[in-house]
């Protein structure tokens, strides 16, 4: 909760998934509101829920695949009541529309807040936008910011400026801005990891 509140997501997923795997005969609450929290960072993060490994409890997985049968079944039972915003949630945000997403927080608000993690969701919601912009990078070289405003449904090309330019600040994207005629130009990661200083990084993270 600490790592979240300090936006270090990668580490509060981290906690998160370990509170998940750990080993128990049967499904409990700590796990329940831990998984909820796991989505959640997950997308904000990720951009999607990683996969539990094999050596997460059977009873979780079990939990986990009866709920996502419920959502194909819409059978009632326990877990669906409990799963289905969050598994609903992510499937919106799979989309990457704003608008379905927005319109299914909206429907499910009570619940997120009951929940006490409605400034999570809202941060869900946010993060669609780099990630939406993240794939153009993929399709384009170059466009304008008032293109990726409309494509990414920003209000103003200024409010996708700032977008951009937080992501290239953040290293999320590699890319210039051409103020005068307002055009984004895409660029590959000029990192080629050849530098002794890389070289010094990346052994010291594999000696950590």
């Amino acid at each position: 909760m600490i790592n979240i509140g300090l936006k270090r997501f990668p580490k509060a997923l981290e906690c998160l998934h370990n509170v998940v795997t750990a080993p128990m005969s049967t499904i409990n609450a700590i796990a329940i509101e831990a998984y909820k929290k796991y989505i959640l960072v997950a997308l904000i993060h990720l951009g999607q829920i990683p996969s539990l490994p094999k050596y997460t409890a059977s009873t979780v997985l079990r939990s986990l695949k009866s709920y996502a049968q419920h959502l194909t079944e819409v059978s009632s039972g326990f877990m669906f009541f409990l799963w289905h915003p969050y598994v609903g949630l992510a499937s919106s945000y799979a989309t990457g529309k704003f608008s379905e997403l927005e319109a299914f927080i909206q429907t499910n608000v009570e619940k997120f807040q009951t929940d006490n993690n409605l400034g999570l969701v809202k941060q869900v919601l946010s993060s669609l936008y780099k990630r939406n912009i993240q794939r153009l990078t993929q399709t384009y070289l170059t466009l304008s910011l008032q293109d990726i405003a409309n494509a990414v449904h920003l209000n103003t090309s200024k409010e996708a400026e700032m977008q951009v330019l937080q992501m290239i600040q953040d290293g999320d994207i590699f890319a210039t801005i051409n103020q005068k005629d307002g055009m984004v130009s895409f660029h590959e990661d000029p990192e080629q990891y050849k530098t002794c200083e890389m070289i010094d990084q990346i052994d010291s993270s594999i000696q950590r």
